[in-house]
């Protein structure tokens, strides 16, 4: 990567549920205090994705106290029956999230759509709209919502905190499409926030690594949009937006 391609952003949220994928088969759910490697991720790739590259975690910084609020939810039985679950949520949260990407080496076969200042900008303006598709903190009924932000703006209610450790949590999985290994795995690590900022170690620099399935990775062709200038892509992403091309 010679040129610019990382961005940062501010995330906010009504309500948040960044929760460990293991324990969600069960009927109750409890959100994590802080947000996943892979929750980001997620949100980062909502905003703009492309397979040709691999978005990374770089840093997050907590801007507002960690709370949280439990709630009584009737989850579908589609068996009858009338269960009721508790879910804690966090409540009104707000993140600064730096993050930059990097070709997938895994896929050689979109080697001609390596244009890093393409990609970087069309990222950049999808940011400035709010994302490419509706933005979810953890969770499909916690709506989310992005805007650019220059990372360490602003006062955060944990700028003097000192370092707070929050134990072994999930970190993120494996896909082989990005690992060129033909298994799902799933990561662990030990997050340390150092006075409201956490630092994310990367995917390959996790310790403990558990194989979930055998996995393939999805097939892609040389796609037509590889060959695409940035106005001409960048006008397709907004058609498919529904904003009829509108700059």
């Amino acid at each position: 990567m010679n040129k610019e391609n990382r961005i940062s952003f501010k995330l906010y949220g009504k309500y948040a549920l960044f929760s460990d994928p293991l324990t969600r088969i069960g009927g109750e759910k409890f959100s994590y205090q802080i947000p996943t490697y892979q929750s980001l991720k997620g949100i980062v790739e909502s905003i703009y994705w492309k397979p040709t590259f691999i978005w990374y975690i770089d840093r997050v910084r907590v801007m507002k106290p960690i709370r949280t609020q439990s709630q009584g939810i009737r989850p579908i039985e589609y068996g009858g029956g009338n269960t009721l679950s508790i879910y804690t949520y966090l409540r009104d949260v707000e993140y600064q999230v730096s993050a930059h990407f990097e070709w997938n080496e895994h896929r050689q076969e979109l080697s001609n759509d390596r244009n890093e200042n393409k990609h970087f900008f069309i990222a950049k303006r999808m940011l400035e709209r709010g994302g490419r598709r509706d933005i979810f903190l953890g969770t499909r009924e916690c709506q989310g919502y992005v805007e650019p932000c220059d990372f360490g703006e602003g006062t955060g209610f944990y700028d003097l905190y000192g370092e707070l450790s929050f134990g072994i949590m999930f970190h993120g999985f494996n896909y082989p499409d990005e690992t060129g290994v033909n298994l799902l795995q799933t990561r662990l690590w030990t997050p340390l926030m150092q006075d409201g900022v956490i630092d994310f170690i990367r995917p390959q620099d996790c310790r403990i690594v558990r194989d979930i399935r055998p996995m393939q990775p999805k097939e892609f062709g040389e796609t037509e949009f590889s060959n695409l200038s940035e106005d001409e892509l960048l006008q397709d992403l907004l058609a498919q937006n529904g904003e009829g091309g509108q700059q």
